[in-house]
């Protein structure tokens, strides 16, 4: 059975561009039936709009707090009927109560080999620190930032005439790739986290 996936954004939608496209392949034993966006006038919601699919835009500024947020979110997911949670670019930190509903089944994509350069600007930190190499992470979410289990990485030369903007562009083309293929996996049921590691029996 195919999974139901929500897609989570608050920027271009990129990434998840390149997961549509490979369902669209089928590359992905899984369907889109979700957008959610902390913001109106954004990439990924135009691009939701255009494949036809449902858009909603869960602002965390409109609840009185963070728990009445999650709860929007929650409600919205259970409606779906959603199987798993595909962070693409989402730019706002998930409460422990919404991750300990989805635990196991909330992917991330972050622009750098974790458990190195967590948070913001992973590509600008990479920059500064003199790095060789960077890249990017597909990992699960737990309640710590960026520590979550890693489920697959892609390793980017940096070099020496780097700026932000042409190391960011070379890590998204890896993204771009290992994305995808980390979201068939999940589909496939072929990831099992065993401690802090996952394992894939495919």
């Amino acid at each position: 059975m195919r999974k139901r996936l929500a897609l989570f954004g608050s920027g271009r939608g990129s990434n998840g561009e390149a997961i549509y496209k490979a369902i669209k392949a089928e590359h992905i034993e899984g369907e889109i039936v979700l957008i959610i966006s902390d913001r109106a006038n954004v990439g990924i919601v135009e691009k939701g709009c255009a494949w036809h699919i449902p858009v909603h835009v869960v602002d965390p500024t409109h609840y009185g707090n963070g728990e009445a947020w999650t709860q929007a979110m929650l409600d919205i997911l259970q409606e779906y009927e959603v199987d798993g949670i595909l962070l693409a670019g989402y730019m706002r930190i998930l409460l422990p109560t919404f991750v300990q509903a989805y635990r196991g089944k909330i992917l991330n994509i972050h622009p750098s080999l974790l458990p190195a350069f967590k948070g913001m600007q992973a590509q600008k930190q990479a920059l500064l620190k003199g790095v060789k190499y960077t890249g990017c992470t597909v990992h699960f979410v737990d309640e710590g930032m960026d520590i979550g289990p890693i489920i697959a990485q892609a390793v980017v030369p940096v070099y020496e005439d780097d700026t932000v903007d042409t190391l960011s562009k070379r890590i998204l083309h890896e993204e771009h790739r290992i994305y995808p293929e980390a979201v068939r996996l999940f589909c496939n049921d072929a990831l099992e986290i065993v401690g802090s590691r996952v394992v894939i029996r495919e």
